[in-house]
């Protein structure tokens, strides 16, 4: 049954994804001579996504203080470093998947070598938005930093070398939560904290958004791992059961569904506690925690 609390965190959310969407639509427009490369672009960026990270940066940047159009640039930006990494990552040299979001990938429909351009657009295209934020230097200068290292050999490409370059099929918890760690918690870890650099918050805050956000991402990839087995491609808008297939190791091969379902609550309750006592208003945030653990595509 839903209440009247989560029926409004649920319009909160609508609206802030909205709000996001709405600026995303004004980049990468206009005519020119690489417009397939800028419609390349745009087909990724603004495709179906949940925005997951953007409203993870905004409510943390409200949480300490701050609005949501203090973060808006570097939301924005977040969300087209994330659109990069799903291009490549679906690449045929990287994790071959030809349907993303209920979509054909991005190197089915324009072709490889656009969509290996598309993607590096848009990486620099996200250090671009964010350096421009309309904030102080200081808070940019520090913003910037993290999201360099959540892309850079410590966060996704570190992580995608050692999915890609691993024996998948051998790898123990240990190895697969680092491989995790990097790949999706380093990215919602590097939204959190610069939601609170955008809101000028405080380092123990920093400190509750990287505890909030790294208990997120090991939930978020354990709830993948299940969908991935429980779900259909219709739900999911990806293929399904790709993993088992290449017999590659995931938290369900390791643990089973159940233990991993016992797991999310864990690591959502862990989410939870980090924020205690840390920031104005949490309610939306752990509210958001508990609807991810949830979620179903």
């Amino acid at each position: 049954m839903t209440s009247n609390l989560d029926h409004s965190f649920m319009q909160e959310l609508e609206f802030c994804r909205a709000a996001v969407d709405e600026r995303l639509d004004g980049f990468f427009t206009g005519d020119s001579s690489w417009g397939m490369l800028l419609e390349s672009m745009r087909y990724s960026l603004l495709s179906a996504g949940k925005r997951t990270r953007a409203v993870i940066c905004i409510k943390f940047c409200e949480a300490a203080g701050g609005t949501r159009e203090a973060a808006m640039g570097a939301a924005c930006a977040i969300e087209m470093l994330h659109a990069y990494s799903l291009i490549h990552d679906d690449l045929p040299c990287m994790d071959d998947d030809d349907m993303r979001r209920g979509l054909p990938s991005n190197h089915v429909k324009y072709g490889g070598f656009t969509a290996v351009l598309a993607g590096d657009a848009l990486q620099a295209a996200a250090f671009e938005t964010i350096l421009k934020s309309d904030l102080p230097a200081t808070a940019v200068f520090k913003m910037a930093c993290v999201l360099a290292e959540a892309a850079g050999p410590h966060g996704i490409c570190g992580g995608q070398y050692l999915d890609l370059s691993s024996d998948r099929t051998k790898l123990n918890a240990d190895e697969l939560i680092k491989i995790n760690s990097m790949k999706t918690a380093a990215l919602l870890s590097a939204s959190a904290r610069i939601g609170v650099i955008a809101g000028g918050g405080s380092s123990e805050q920093m400190q509750a958004a990287e505890g909030y956000a790294q208990a997120v991402g090991r939930a978020f990839q354990l709830r993948d791992d299940v969908l991935d087995c429980t779900a259909t491609a219709e739900q999911l808008g990806k293929p399904v059961g790709s993993d088992d297939k290449n017999n590659k190791m995931t938290y369900v091969t390791l643990f089973g569904v159940e233990a991993c379902q016992e797991l999310i609550k864990e690591e959502t309750n862990k989410a939870i506690n980090a924020l205690k006592g840390k920031l104005t208003d949490t309610g939306f945030l752990t509210w958001y925690a508990r609807l991810l653990a949830k979620r179903n595509k």
